[in-house]
């Protein structure tokens, strides 16, 4: 026995091929059938004819010193090992993610997160994708975002090569589509964004859709234009919440329409009629909500209106000598201070910018809803209408100091009907609202996509809408991120890049060029 020993080396080794040739054939067939079996069943049973003929030596080897310390070795990296599996199963199960990007482009925005978290129903995502496909990585942690935010938010994948049952069921129709399902409604998406995601998922769970109307006839921003002081972006955005946009010709309508959810009136050039201001104020008596834009000099028969409402607009303009920081003029004043205690303002925290804008003032009465919800910073000031050299520097016996109000609002009591007992009357009582901001260009195509200003302008109109949900901070699209610097900054990295710098490489560069040819 101990002279054909050395046959059973190759039978050892061959043994261990047939164990691999097994797991190899089940991992392309996906199958534990015969021919698999077989080659491990044959490989085991040689790997045990083995040991057995070679126990002494195995035996004496696993004794040996070196032996000990090479498996003691062995085991604590077996040890290492399994506890990284461990980590890494339980960070599967409990993530923690930090996004580094400025514009935080890898997280959810509060908005998608605010309206997961309200779901009222179950909501199915299915997604119709090859399992090729190069974007489906993309789409996966995506939809797995929402579903972490949300148990009632669901998602499945679909091959519709390998089942096109499930595509032609559904009518879906090409590749990177995406299905959302509630209720008896659906929703398709063609893209891994969220923002049509999420504009999706509103439309999908949407009550009903409300209507802006935005008043025209007087020199109104108009709402398809697509020049710089035109509202084209602003339609858009708002078409993006489920909204309708409309125009409304004041003077010729009858009333506002019923179905008017709010009424704009974006930077009238020219004054109404008082026939139309009779017509804004029934809408209002009657619980109808109204955003004023309104900028500086322009309709000042507004004035006198609004201050029957409490509101005070002064014929004066803005200097703001912090918006310099953010690279602006000190004509738009930029506002960082918002009234915590609003819908509109409670978690908003971004700058917006308001070129050439007046002040909005009101008393403030927490038992009407009137407050002062943003305000410029304490480095500004207020200056009369007409702008002299002398109103750049602020002088205490000219101007008004901050911090100033630019946007104001108010609720107006309304009753709508009593019931009437035998001993009192009761009646039911609503509010209509009214909004005033002194500056119309900040939600204009030009200055909309600056900062914190789309999203304030559209938390304003949801707010008047009712929509509270759709009050937050919106997904920013990736794009270029502008590094703003003062002037001093801006000096600094000139001279530390362009002079300082340069100039001690060189004098470097000859101080050991000099040393060299001294010592040569």
């Amino acid at each position: 026995m101990m002279k054909h020993k050395g046959w059973f080396v190759p039978l050892g080794m061959f043994s261990g091929v047939l164990i691999a040739a097994g797991g190899i054939v089940y991992a392309i067939t996906g199958v534990m059938g015969n021919l698999p079996v077989t080659l491990i069943w044959l490989g085991l049973l040689g790997l045990m004819l083995f040991f057995y003929v070679y126990f002494p030596e195995i035996r004496g080897f696993i004794t040996k010193r070196s032996t000990k310390y090479a498996l003691n070795t062995a085991i604590m990296s077996a040890v290492f090992l399994l506890i990284i599996g461990m980590i890494g199963v339980m960070s599967i199960k409990y993530k923690l993610r930090v996004d580094l990007t400025a514009d935080n482009r890898y997280t959810l925005s509060s908005q998608t997160i605010k309206i997961l978290k309200s779901l009222p129903e179950e909501v199915e995502a299915i997604a119709f994708y090859r399992s090729d496909e190069r974007t489906r990585q993309a789409m996966f942690d995506l939809l797995s975002e929402y579903a972490y935010h949300s148990p009632k938010f669901s998602f499945r994948f679909v091959d519709p090569d390998r089942d096109p049952t499930e595509a032609v069921k559904h009518g879906i129709t090409s590749y990177r589509t995406t299905l959302l399902k509630y209720r008896d409604r659906q929703e398709m998406v063609g893209t891994e964004s969220e923002n049509k995601l999420t504009n999706s998922l509103i439309k999908l769970i949407a009550k009903d859709t409300k209507v802006f109307y935005f008043v025209t006839g007087h020199g109104e921003k108009r709402i398809d234009s697509l020049e710089e002081n035109g509202y084209a972006y602003l339609k858009e955005a708002i078409q993006r919440e489920n909204h309708q946009v409309r125009e409304l010709l004041l003077i010729s309508a009858d009333k506002v329409p019923e179905d008017a959810a709010v009424l704009v009136v974006s930077g009238p050039e020219t004054d109404y009629l008082p026939i139309e201001l009779d017509k804004i104020s029934t809408f209002v008596k009657k619980g109808g909500r109204v955003l004023f834009m309104l900028d500086p000099g322009g309709a000042p028969a507004f004035v006198p209106y609004l201050q029957s409402f409490g509101f005070e607009l002064a014929s004066d303009l803005i200097i703001d000598k912090m918006s310099q920081v953010y690279g602006a003029n000190f004509l738009m004043p930029v506002v960082v201070a918002y009234y915590k205690n609003h819908p509109v303002t409670s978690d908003f925290d971004l700058a917006t910018f308001f070129p050439i804008a007046r002040s909005v003032r009101i008393k403030e009465d927490p038992s009407k809803g009137s407050y002062a919800l943003a305000l410029t910073s304490d480095k500004s000031w207020t200056t009369g209408a007409k702008l002299t050299k002398e109103d750049e520097q602020f002088n205490a016996e000219r101007h008004k100091p901050g911090p100033v109000s630019v946007v104001a609002v108010t609720a107006v009591e309304v009753d709508v009907g009593g019931q009437k007992s035998a001993d009192r009357a009761e009646s039911i009582k609503t509010w209509g609202k009214i909004l005033v901001v002194g500056d119309s260009d900040f939600a204009s195509n030009k200055f909309i996509k600056t900062a914190g200003n789309k999203d304030f302008v559209l938390n304003t109109l949801n707010w008047l809408a009712e929509e509270n949900i759709l009050i937050s901070i919106r997904k920013k699209e990736p794009g270029l991120t502008p590094l703003m610097l003062s002037m001093v900054q801006g000096r600094v990295v000139f001279w530390v890049s362009v002079v300082i710098v340069p100039s001690l490489v060189l004098a470097l560069g000859l101080a050991v060029a000099a040393r060299r040819r001294r010592v040569a």
